[in-house]
């Protein structure tokens, strides 16, 4: 069964930075294209940043230049560095996983961890 467990949220000041990890379980996480959704109270989800199999990456313009992703194969995770905080960053950040089986798109999603900044 897979799995998605974020970590690493929580209260920081604007300007301020957290690191968010996001470990699967299950043998998908090589082939699978890595993304990190969030959703303000009332508002739609929306895509922050992406990473496919392959490493190549991409970002909502919002957050381009202060939020970095990454994965890490050896340990099944991928991890969201967010710097440069504001309180529009705001959220709950949601871990996703997405893989091709046969002609389908197969999505896995984690509970989601709170990102409050605020002074």
């Amino acid at each position: 069964q897979v799995q998605l467990v974020e970590s690493g949220g929580g209260l920081v000041q604007p300007g301020g930075s957290l690191r968010l990890s996001c470990a699967v379980s299950g043998s998908i996480f090589s082939t699978s294209d890595m993304g990190w959704y969030r959703q303000a109270p009332g508002k739609q989800r929306e895509l922050v940043a992406a990473i496919t199999s392959g490493s190549n990456t991409n970002y909502a313009d919002s957050v381009k230049g202060r939020f970095t992703i990454s994965r890490d194969n050896a340990k099944n995770t991928v991890y969201l560095q967010m710097n440069s905080l504001k309180p529009e960053d705001t959220a709950v950040y949601y871990c996703n996983a997405r893989r091709k089986v046969m002609v389908a798109t197969v999505n896995y999603w984690g509970q989601g961890t709170q990102v409050t900044v605020s002074s």
